[in-house]
């Protein structure tokens, strides 16, 4: 069994440059070396030893992903991303867990990770309280919190990554209004985060240049957690919708899971999208060009924020003096079938 002194031998470097590579310090590392320590890796088939590795150095090259529900194809493609960017760039894996943003659960999964070293985690959430968190941070956690703005005067040692919600809110909004629509409806489950607040924001900005209206329509999901049942959820609000009056001429929902629901829902009422009503969502996720109506969507930079949040962990794992950052990315709008002119 090859050794990384073996490793070392076979690439002409010393073996301190090889543990380097293999924990994610390649910052200060050329390519022409780092090229050589991983075909010599590769040429002997060289398996580092993780529990060797966690008794030396107190983590293991694994990350932690929490997600509110894998069952949101958003979240499917921001681990996908996530994993592609820690295992090509860093040789890290991802560990994936499910927290139905439950802060409780989430608490639960800072304990599981630290107790099998695994020292960065990149948390999805968007809850309003965070204090949970910086527990974990305090006993030795690297985190980035995904989908929240970094609060003003937050002493939260954590990297903040997400898309600007409120331009994203008015970019769905400013598309309806141009299309003559002037009485608005915001979809979602019930309960308020901060993503969701935001997106309102932006809608609200939106609105009354036009002399229009949005309301916002909520109702709970099937189970304590919203994002797996959110088509059913959408389908149901749907009806409620089509009894508003003065009824809504358009539809924003919260994310497209959502809105492929309400469009289905819409159509149970006798409602065409979007002759009837037209439908925007959030995210454009892969179905969104799929069905029909193909749906008008504002797509998020998945794979660039997937880039960002790994390389941050990797370097505040590598330097914890590194300071934390936010990183705001900005949204842009794909028309498609779902939205058209207000009906005369």
């Amino acid at each position: 069994m090859a050794t990384i002194e073996d490793v070392a031998r076979s690439a002409g470097v010393s073996i301190s440059t090889v543990s380097n590579l293999l924990n994610g310090r390649v910052e200060r590392m050329g390519r022409d070396t780092r090229t050589r320590v991983e075909q010599a890796i590769a040429a002997l088939g060289f398996q580092p030893s993780r529990a060797a590795r966690l008794l030396k150095t107190g983590h293991t090259p694994m990350l932690g992903l929490l997600v509110p529900s894998i069952a949101n194809p958003l979240y499917g493609a921001l681990a996908r991303a996530i994993e592609t960017a820690a295992q090509t760039n860093h040789r890290y894996r991802v560990v994936l867990g499910n927290t139905y943003r439950d802060p409780a659960q989430e608490a639960s999964f800072f304990d599981d990770l630290l107790s099998h070293g695994v020292r960065g985690v990149i948390l999805v959430s968007s809850l309003a309280e965070e204090e949970h968190l910086r527990t974990a941070i305090d006993r030795g956690l690297v985190a980035v919190s995904y989908d929240r703005r970094q609060s003003p005067g937050d002493t939260l040692r954590a990297d903040h990554v997400s898309v600007d919600n409120v331009e994203a809110g008015r970019l769905a909004a400013a598309h309806l209004l141009g299309l003559g629509h002037r009485h608005l409806a915001f979809a979602m489950p019930s309960g308020m985060t901060t993503s969701r607040r935001a997106k309102i924001d932006g809608i609200n900005a939106a609105v009354p240049r036009s002399g229009g209206t949005a309301e916002v329509v909520a109702g709970p999901a099937a189970h304590d957690y919203g994002d797996t049942d959110m088509a059913e959820l959408g389908r149901d609000l749907a009806g409620e919708i089509a009894r508003l009056r003065p009824r809504p001429t358009a539809v924003i929902a919260v994310n497209d899971l959502l809105a492929i629901g309400l469009i289905a829902g819409l159509r149970d009422h006798g409602l065409q999208v979007p002759a009837d009503m037209s439908v925007v969502g959030f995210e454009d996720i892969f179905l969104s060009s799929l069905i029909r109506p193909t749906l008008t969507s504002v797509r998020f930079p998945i794979a660039e924020m997937a880039a960002v949040m790994v390389e941050r962990l990797v370097q505040r794992l590598a330097d914890s003096s590194i300071p934390v950052s936010e990183f705001l990315y900005q949204p842009a709008l794909v028309a498609r079938e779902s939205s058209g002119p207000v009906a005369d």
